[in-house]
């Protein structure tokens, strides 16, 4: 199974029906269809050759779903270059994925600058520039007719860059047999039914991250998409009210904003029929509030750049038993989806037993291929997958019913006075503070400790509190429902969170600025 082959089916089976809504406008499927295949056929008359890596750069409108698709078609790589990444690390992407053709918006015109000197095409999106081709001239040039290839499931689908929190961006291999494995999931795991004409799935964030996940299942099956240019809670309501919006996948810091708004509530949020979460840990105190305020139709899934999601579910029926019977529940991250392996070793790579934290490492048809020329990478690289196993990085366990809690990432464990401290766990009790609206928890170097936690939170609209008596309520808080030595040496309150281009809170550069500050 491939890519092109599902759009063609969709494409000629769901003709009439609208499957794209955008500020632009709307567009059938025989429309979007005819315009991803004129977009697979261009490309193929340039002479790129299968798996021939292709660069996107836009922001979230009509244009993406036919890019994701076209590419994709035509047996080509596709190498998203997501906007919020700086225009440093789409220079390091492009050199290292070595692609020639650039597909772009004209608003990314001046910052891409170094980008279009390293390559020899650039098909722009809505505007003309000396020495590029129009993006609707480039469609218009080429039949609508669907260009069915003989495409290998292992055949590279695109390149996958991490968001360089940990280091420059490594490109994970994804397949054919990636996405396919991706799509059934979503149907199987997290939606649990076929998406029909009666569905329509919200991308609220940008569609280069998670969202982009359901871009493939809600086509292939019928279903609308809508697509928000940037997220705006009043508009993501509207649509849900009006517009037959009724299903998403948010991040937690988006989720924050719905619920900072003064007068949410599940009867303006009745049409949602899911609402999923991912990229970071939600805090068991906002996934109460979540399912009081906003929907209790909520679903969380687990995956990675290197594991395409999901590879974890988390049910809506166990968040139900975590608000009403058991609350561990709302801290886990769900059970592998089906032809998923998971398994939690310790640091010789042997199987701990339940209940114990190790290495989350896992195998099945969502594991990437590899990283993008791994042979030049370190060992630490170079040692992600072995024997088909992919090591994540993440420390986890798992408990009798083979559900997965995550603990932390590795990098992100705190060593203090000679103890090992997970920064969820602190999150998670401080999330509790009444007057908290997101927190996080990271390890800075101390003479005395090695390490000392240091917690970071912003306030919900409308709180007043000073720093002081925050922090005081904060330090009894964690006293009376943790260990003293997990205790956050430090409580700081702030504005906002530094985020990655993947909406996550960007922990790397907290640690940087405090620990440059503490010199």
């Amino acid at each position: 199974m491939d890519v092109g082959t599902l759009v063609a089916r969709a494409t000629n089976t769901y003709r009439d029906r609208i499957a794209v809504e955008s500020e632009e406008g709307s567009r059938t499927f025989g429309e979007i269809g005819g315009r991803i295949f004129q977009l697979a056929r261009g490309l193929k008359a340039l002479g790129l050759q299968e798996e021939d890596r292709v660069l996107d750069l836009q922001f979230n409108q009509m244009s993406y779903i036919e890019s994701d698709l076209g590419i994709s078609s035509a047996g080509l790589c596709r190498v998203a270059l997501n906007y919020r990444l700086h225009p440093n690390d789409w220079v390091r992407i492009t050199k290292d994925c070595g692609a020639k053709v650039l597909i772009m918006d004209h608003k990314f015109w001046e910052e891409s600058a170094p980008v279009r000197e390293l390559v020899d095409t650039i098909i722009l999106i809505h505007g003309n520039e000396p020495g590029t081709t129009n993006y609707e001239d480039f469609l218009a040039a080429q039949s609508t007719e669907p260009l069915l290839l003989s495409v290998h499931p292992d055949t590279l689908v695109s390149l996958n860059y991490s968001s360089g929190t940990t280091g420059n961006p490594k490109g994970a291999i994804r397949t054919h047999r990636n996405r396919f494995a991706s799509l059934n999931n979503i149907v199987t795991d997290i939606l649990k039914r076929t998406p029909d004409e009666t569905d329509c799935w919200i991308h609220a964030g940008p569609v280069t991250h998670t969202s982009g996940l359901f871009v493939l299942p809600y086509f292939t099956f019928g279903a609308k998409q809508i697509i928000m240019s940037k997220y705006d809670p009043d508009v993501f309501v509207d649509a849900i009210q009006n517009r037959g919006a009724n299903a998403t996948a948010l991040v937690p810091t988006m989720v924050a904003r719905l619920l900072a708004m003064p007068d949410m509530s599940l009867e303006k949020m009745k049409n949602l029929r899911m609402l999923g979460y991912a990229g970071a840990p939600m805090a068991p105190e906002q996934i109460k509030q979540c399912y009081e305020t906003i929907t209790p139709n909520m679903v969380q899934y687990y995956g990675l750049v290197e594991a395409i999601p999901p590879v974890t579910v988390l049910s809506a029926e166990d968040h139900k038993n975590g608000i009403y019977s058991t609350p561990e529940l709302l801290t886990s991250a769900g059970k592998p989806c089906v032809g998923v392996e998971i398994l939690i070793v310790d640091e010789e790579n042997n199987p701990v037993a339940t209940g114990e934290i190790g290495e989350v490492i896992t195998r099945g048809d969502h594991v990437m291929r590899g990283y993008w020329g791994a042979a030049g990478m370190d060992a630490t690289v170079t040692k992600a997958v072995r024997d088909g196993w992919l090591h994540t990085g993440d420390l986890g366990k798992l408990d009798a019913d083979n559900r997965l809690y995550l603990v932390d990432r590795k990098g992100d464990m705190i060593i203090s006075g000679g103890y090992n401290i997970y920064p969820r766990e602190i999150e998670d009790v401080v999330a509790e503070v009444e007057e908290v609206l997101e927190v996080a928890v990271v390890g800075i170097k101390d003479v005395e400790w090695g390490q000392r936690v240091v917690t970071l939170v912003t306030l919900k609209p409308g709180v007043t509190i000073s720093e002081a008596d925050l922090s005081e309520k904060v330090m009894a808080h964690c006293k009376s429902r943790m260990a003293s030595y997990k205790k956050p040496k430090e409580v700081r309150v702030v504005a906002e969170f530094p985020l990655n281009s993947t909406g996550k809170i960007a922990k790397k550069v907290i640690r940087q600025e405090l620990e440059a500050e503490s010199k």
